[in-house]
Order: C-alpha cells, then structure tokens, then sequence
C-alpha cells in the first residue's frame, strides 16, 4: 500500500496530518489495515488495546458467556410474557366482588412488569457484555470540526468489524442467539403494542358496527331516556326539561326501561366510552345557528352534544355558560355550543356530534334516535358513511 500526503512535514510541537489515500488504496488494503488507516484518519492514537480473554474457552470466560447469555434469556422470556398478556389477559371492566375482578386489576401491572422488565434485561445484558469481551482501550484523539470524506466513512465500518473481532463477538453463538431472541421478542411486542390499538375492523357487525352505533341507539324501538349519574349504579334518576336551570349543563346516559334492576347493564351504559352527553339549557333569546341536516335535534332552549372530544377522545365538559364553550382540558380544543359546538380553538376540527331530544308524554327527555355521525376521533372509514 503507498500513502500520498499532499501537506508539508509537520512542525515540532504540531500534531501531523493523517495520511491522504486514494480510493484504490482503499480497495487494496486489508481489514486490520482499514482499522488501522480509520485511527489514522481520525488522528487517534492507540495506547493499549487488550482483549479480556486472551486465551479462548477459559471457565472464566464461560461463566462471562453465560451470564450475559442469561440477561438476554431473561429480557426474552418477559417480553414473551409481556406479548401473552398483551394479547391474551382479560382487560375488560369487572366490577369489585365479582368473578374474574382480581385479573382484570392485575392486567395493568402485569403489562408493566413484563415490559419494564423486558428493557431492564436487554439493557443490562448489553452493558454486561461490554464490560466483559469488550478490550480494555485507552487512546487518545485529536479533535476536528466537519463532515467526514468518503475513505473515512468507509475505513469506520471497518473499524466497528474490527471491533467486532476484538470482542470475539463472532464465536459467541450463545450470546448471539439470546440477543437476538430478546432484541426480537422486544421489537415485536412494542410493534404490536403500538399498532394492536389501531386494529379493528369498522365493518364488523354490518350497519351496527361498535364505531357507527353508540348506546343511544334503539334497535327494538324501546324508549331511551336520559338518565343523570348519582353515584348508585342501582339507583335511576330521569331527567324533566324543570331540573336544568338557564345556562346549566348536566352529563346523561342513556337508560332504557328494561334495564332497570340490572346493575351489570346500568354500568356497561355508563362505562361505554361513547355514551356521556351533555345536556345544555340556553337562554331562552340566546341566537343559536344550527347546523344543516340537524334541524330540530334540539328541544326548545335544550341541547345535547356528546361529551367526547373529536380530536383525541377526551372529555370535553367544562362549558362556560358566559362564552358558551366546551372546554377539553387534554389539548385545550374549545367548541362554540350557539354555533353546532363547532371547533373554535385547539387541534379539533370537527363539530361534537349533536343528539336529537324531545320530551314524551310522561316529561322526560328521550332521545329521538341515535348519532347520525360517529362519536369521538375520526378513522380512516369514517368519510364513507359521515
């Protein structure tokens, strides 16, 4: 191999210059000599540099072996653990006393073990293995500003092989294989973790799919009321248009008269995430526009708009009675409720869907029918039917 150096002879006293190559150099050269000629480009120099194991298959380098081997088995199992229960631990609401109620509060903190536990392993696996097979190095480097040439990027990934051998890294199956298992096994469970939420068919269950009816809605033809929550799941308590007063709001659930007795039932109205509303009484000369194709979905000065915020699903309920806005406290988006509870501030750019009230014989508000445009964050099939 010859070296050109284009620069003069160093002075006393100034570092030299690394040598300049040639890209036919570069194809000539050896891989020890591209990790050397990358300290050179790099102006480092190269104290000491000693392997751990000079001697290969020593017990003690074994028993280094297995031990960061087992950090890796054990990062590999949690994260196997972790898909299991990602996957397969019931996570649905159980109320307290009730069969299955002890593993629907373990989901959460079995989740998190197991992930936490995964990255703990990994993390503590690769710090072991550098500790032990990683040379003991000592160097020193000139510092220099500005991008890299070409001979030295490709003389660094010469340097990380070289690296490589110098931990013996290529003859370690065991350590490989555990790494490799858990990096995997990590890898997949945060990629199913991450997109599993985002995994649901909208057309499954045809014209009632989950995404397109709510609660709201009565298949059968069944009176749906609006019913206050009073803390007693039991406990049923009617909304009359007399309860509210000008410029109050209330949060209503739906409830239908043959649910009455069935707390199980009462609970699942309250709990389904697209059933809270607000109940909104204005002033009776408050100008109101409405929007179109919702003509007479209020009842007099009463309004009802669902409570979930269409841009990320948080509760949006803290309505100024002044300004008449529904505040949502996750992002700040504000809906103007005199204006179809438009979107005037935030990230939201869609209305709060509005649910059409009357009231019946017996004066209590009902709902007319359900939604007729889904409740909560937009989805990607969401312009095909709203």
């Amino acid at each position: 191999m010859t070296t050109s150096r284009q620069d003069p002879p160093s002075r006393a006293g100034e570092h030299p210059h690394p040598p300049q190559v040639t890209a036919a150099d570069v194809e000539e050269m050896t891989q020890e000599q591209l990790a050397r000629l990358a300290h050179q480009l790099d102006d480092v120099e190269v104290i000491h540099n000693q392997r751990k194991f000079p001697i290969p298959g020593t017990r003690a380098e074994k028993r280094a072996t297995r031990a960061v081997a087992t950090w890796f088995l054990l990062s590999a199992l949690s994260g196997l653990a972790f898909l299991a229960a990602f996957l397969f631990w019931p996570f649905e609401y159980v109320p307290p006393h009730e069969e299955g109620y002890t593993l629907y509060v373990l989901y959460t903190p079995v989740i998190g073990a197991t992930f936490g536990f995964a990255v703990l392993a990994l993390g503590i696996g690769a710090i072991a293995y550098v500790k032990k097979f990683f040379p003991d190095d000592v160097s020193v480097q000139q510092r220099h500003d500005g991008r890299s040439d070409e001979v030295a990027r490709r003389t660094l990934m010469a340097q990380l092989a070289e690296a490589g051998n110098d931990t013996t890294i290529a003859r370690r199956s065991l350590i490989k294989r555990s790494a490799g298992a858990a990096a995997g096994l990590f890898g997949l469970g945060l990629g199913i973790a991450a997109i599993a939420p985002f995994v649901r068919n909208p057309w499954e269950g045809g014209a009632d799919a989950a995404l397109w009816v709510t609660p709201w809605a009565s298949p059968d033809g069944e009176t749906v009321y609006l019913r206050r929550d009073t803390g007693k799941v039991g406990e049923v308590s009617l909304v009359r248009p007399e309860d509210l007063d000008a410029g109050g709001m209330e949060t209503v659930f739906p409830f239908r008269e043959s649910q009455r007795g069935h707390e199980e039932e009462l609970l699942r109205a309250q709990r389904a995430s697209d059933t809270p509303v607000m109940l909104i009484r204005l002033r009776p000369d408050q100008p109101v526009l409405v929007r179109p194709g919702q003509e007479g979905f209020n009842y007099g000065s009463y309004w009802a708009f669902s409570k979930v915020c269409t841009h990320l699903g948080c509760p949006a309920s803290l309505y100024e009675q002044q300004t008449h806005r529904a505040l949502c406290p996750c992002h700040q988006s504000q809906f103007l409720i005199t204006e179809y509870a438009r979107p005037v501030f935030g990230p939201a750019t869609r209305p709060l869907p509005q649910l059409p009230i009357t009231v019946n014989d017996e004066g209590y508000f009902v709902a007319v029918h359900d939604f007729i445009e889904p409740v909560g964050p937009a989805f990607w099939e969401r312009g095909a039917r709203a």
